[in-house]
């Protein structure tokens, strides 16, 4: 009778142990750094987990004061007026598909033409011309010089005819206060948005994602820190500001037509606006963020219904709404006491933050707000268990290695 004496002798000794781990753990330790957001940061007798915050720049607490500078890189161009980049009709690039025409050709020239990957367009045996950049009407007048110049037609001013079929996606770069920075496509259509392809002939085309505001979109939209006021287009050796503060705000603004081979710089004010924290023209207009609600009662993500629809949260929604997406808010009382965290990264410079909140505390107060920090995207949330959760399973715990000693137990008296 020993051996199962001092089983349960131990599984005691290990309840006493889980019940003491039912205490919650410290919180979480960041730098001082790593602070971007409103409602990252606990203050003193708010009763929220504010683990230590350690120095690692002489920067105060919460989110950083507004700065505003011109990119350096754009000393190397030249600088232009925005109305040079104004042109009411798209510059064509690659991928453009024309309908040209020649006057008395049927079939030797006239026909549908796709501009090359370089920028260049050839007609059937003709040298290729530059047409990436180009308006219609210059592309028109540098194809009649070329067949004049080759003899192939009268110097007639309506030798040539060029109509425009489908604006295609232009590749562009985007770099600066974006969540995805790099070559994106700026209006790429879908196989059942083709212009021309099911309709028969058509001339004319308005790609209205084919702009800055578009690239930007394919960049993931603008960051919080973004200035919106202050936009470069960099194109052909020249850059011009444009200010697209109006598609955020609901004011007056031309958005205008990108090429392939047109760099968008957005420059960052180092500071947090929540007026960007929103759908609109220039940010995205939904996150993904990753959830995990293993409780007792949510053995598995799929128990606790985490899916693909819950972790897609429109773009401002805020950490306590995504706890009720993850099921995280409400049940029973025993779970009422229950802490989460918030796993974020500081967009500017690149360091990970790590954010505790009694979530009970988050619901009650009347100012959860300055407690309740946006959520960016690639976020990650996580719910720990109340103490009352823990309690009962080290209860369980007990119970279960009770049970299974019970028939060592029988079979020594049995002995």
């Amino acid at each position: 009778m020993s051996r199962p004496l001092t089983s349960i002798a131990l599984t005691c000794a290990g309840l006493s142990l889980t019940l003491s781990a039912c205490v919650a753990g410290p919180a979480p330790t960041n730098l001082e750094t790593s602070v971007y957001a409103p409602g990252q940061v606990a203050w003193e007798g708010s009763k929220q987990p504010q683990g230590d915050w350690i120095v690692r720049a002489p920067v105060g607490r919460g989110a950083p004061t507004c700065s505003w500078e011109v990119p350096r890189e754009l000393d190397t161009y030249q600088r232009v007026s925005p109305a040079t980049f104004l042109n009411r009709t798209a510059p064509l690039s690659a991928g453009d598909r024309l309908e040209i025409t020649v006057l008395g050709d049927e079939d030797r020239l006239t026909g549908t033409y796709v501009i090359e990957s370089d920028g260049s367009l050839a007609l059937r045996g003709q040298e290729p011309v530059r047409a990436n950049g180009l308006t219609i009407a210059a592309l028109t007048e540098e194809l009649r010089n070329h067949l004049i110049a080759k003899s192939i037609v009268r110097p007639l001013q309506n030798a040539v005819r060029v109509a425009l079929i489908e604006n295609a996606g232009a590749s562009v770069s985007v770099g600066g206060a974006v969540f995805q920075p790099g070559a994106v496509r700026a209006g790429e259509r879908t196989p059942e948005s083709r212009i021309g392809l099911k309709e028969g002939a058509v001339s004319g085309d308005d790609n209205v994602s084919r702009t800055i505001a578009g690239a930007i979109r394919a960049a993931g939209g603008v960051r919080p820190d973004a200035d919106v006021q202050r936009i470069y287009v960099i194109r052909d050796g020249k850059y011009a500001e444009f200010d697209l503060s109006g598609l955020v705000h609901g004011w007056a603004s031309r958005d205008v037509a990108v090429a392939t081979g047109d760099r968008v710089l957005v420059p960052s004010r180092s500071c947090f606006d929540a007026d960007l924290v929103r759908p609109t023209p220039l940010t995205a207009p939904g996150i993904r963020v990753f959830m995990s609600n293993l409780t007792r009662s949510a053995m598995n993500n799929a128990g606790a219904a985490i899916g693909q629809q819950t972790t897609s949260l429109p773009y401002g929604t805020r950490f306590l709404q995504g706890l009720v997406a993850a099921n995280c808010v409400g049940g029973s009382y025993m779970s009422s006491d229950r802490r989460a965290v918030l796993i974020s990264r500081n967009p500017i410079n690149g360091q990970s933050i790590v954010v505790e909140r009694d979530i009970e505390k988050l619901v009650r107060n009347a100012n959860r707000d300055v407690l309740n920090p946006y959520l960016m995207p690639g976020d990650a949330i996580a719910c720990y268990d109340s103490r009352w959760t823990n309690f009962r399973e080290a209860v369980g715990l007990v119970t279960d290695a009770v049970n299974t000693a019970t028939p060592a137990i029988l079979l020594d008296n049995a002995l």
